[in-house]
């Protein structure tokens, strides 16, 4: 454990899964070149993006369970190799309904990759190491955006379509490469956790960890800060910059690289609070809920077209979503135990992603709405039009209230069970800062 082998595991993992992230948001920059090549709404659009993450979130559950059964080295060949075929796919589809097959397969991949790499950490690792090596791992992959954002938009920009889907596709065969040679499941003298026998076992498994209110707290922690980031980086937020707030193409690809920058810098910090203060993860998920509430309402609510400063800021607050959400995978780890984390995993990634697509849809839908009532009334056609988008995206508070109430709900109910079971009273965040405060006079 947390050997040189395991440093070097912890590296292959982390850049199969920045492949993994450089195949899923490959589209965010494509999404103009996406219209011009197969014309559509926005609600076609949006479907490229959707079906994308509908089947990322329905198979977390099932290869959670996969992982429990069959170990993580397996899921990261089978992940990897279907996203190369559905990069394939999509470099050379001729229509609408083979970019959705390519996306289909991205899709099943990329589903395999984060948890899969998440066990891997947990397997060769001990310690408080552990949230933080999570940490540095999102923040590792997150540099999949950063390669798409500027060496594939400028591939798509000088030789367009398919050159840039078949670079995205070699970057994710040179993982799979990598991952046949070094990656194994667990060091080779390590306690063997007994894997499930049947699938009758791995179910009865995946059954006790979603009733468990740590993997409720954990799903909603999922949900609430990683969906907004993800709407904005995958689908929405490159035709915003472009359209909306009128920036050069290059311009909005660079600035979605802030997301990834923020991410950098404040991962690791919420790693190390979150091993400080295990007590405290889920104030720290809803202090982050609140930025990113706050920083879309100045943009929002911006009269006339916010300056470029006011936007720089609510991609910051965005990028600290990313890496908040892996607090998810942290009450995970600590409410279950090492045989049934898999489908823990599974379990808790569903819940960001569930709220992305949920999100992305109805913005695409919001949009073709107000474009038609525009046109109803006489006026041109402007699909992307700034108060279209104002409009489109305040879905989202809806979206992430909804899991702001259920989050509440998990935590209660997660502080009973460590009150009943273990005698540790959580109390309000502003009762434990006025006793510290008061101690502190006292000194």
């Amino acid at each position: 454990m947390n050997s040189r082998r395991s440093w070097l595991i912890f590296s292959i993992g982390s850049f199969a899964y920045l492949s993994a992230i450089l195949q899923r948001t490959s589209m965010g920059i494509a999404g103009v070149a996406a219209t011009e090549r197969f014309g559509g709404s926005a609600a076609v659009l949006s479907s490229l993006a959707v079906v994308q993450l509908i089947v990322y979130a329905a198979m977390q559950i099932p290869v959670g369970v996969l992982i429990d059964r069959f170990g993580p080295r397996v899921l990261i060949l089978t992940g990897t190799s279907l996203m190369v075929l559905g990069q394939l796919s999509l470099a050379f589809a001729p229509s609408i309904s083979v970019a959705v097959i390519g996306r289909i397969l991205v899709g099943a991949g990329d589903a395999m990759l984060f948890i899969s790499v998440i066990r891997l950490i947990s397997s060769w690792f001990s310690g408080r190491i552990v949230p933080q090596l999570s940490q540095w791992m999102g923040n590792i992959g997150q540099l999949g955006q950063v390669v798409s954002a500027i060496p594939l938009a400028w591939i798509l920009g000088m030789w367009g379509w398919t050159p840039a889907f078949l670079s995205a596709a070699s970057v994710a065969v040179i993982a799979l490469i990598a991952v046949i040679i070094v990656i194994r499941d667990r060091p080779a003298h390590s306690e063997d956790h007994p894997r499930p026998a049947t699938w009758a076992a791995a179910i009865a498994q995946l059954r006790h960890s979603f009733k468990r209110p740590g993997t409720q707290l954990g799903f909603w922690s999922h949900y609430v800060t990683q969906s907004s980031g993800t709407v904005f980086s995958l689908l929405w937020g490159f035709p915003f910059m472009v359209y909306g707030l009128g920036y050069e193409p290059h311009l909005a690809a660079a600035m979605l690289t802030i997301l990834v920058g923020a991410g950098l810098i404040f991962g690791p910090i919420l790693g190390l609070l979150s091993a400080r203060y295990p007590l405290r993860r889920s104030n720290i998920v809803l202090g982050i809920v609140a930025a990113i509430g706050t920083a879309w309402a100045v943009v929002l609510l911006w009269p006339g077209t916010p300056p470029i400063g006011v936007i720089a800021l609510l991609l910051v607050v965005l990028g600290i979503g990313g890496p908040g959400s892996l607090i998810g995978f942290d009450f995970a780890r600590t409410f279950n135990p090492q045989r049934s984390l898999g489908a823990a995993n599974g379990v808790v990634n569903v819940g960001g992603f569930t709220a992305s697509f949920v999100s992305m849809y109805l913005i695409g839908v919001f949009l073709d709405l107000q474009n038609g009532w525009r046109i109803s009334a006489g006026g041109r056609s402007d699909l992307y039009e700034l108060g279209s988008f104002r409009t489109a995206f305040a879905v989202q508070y809806l979206v992430i209230g909804v899991g702001v109430v259920f989050l509440l709900r998990a935590r209660r109910r997660t502080r009973r069970g460590m009150s009943r079971d273990e005698g540790i009273e959580v109390a309000p965040i502003w009762v434990a800062l006025s006793r510290k405060w008061r101690r502190h006079k006292s000194n």
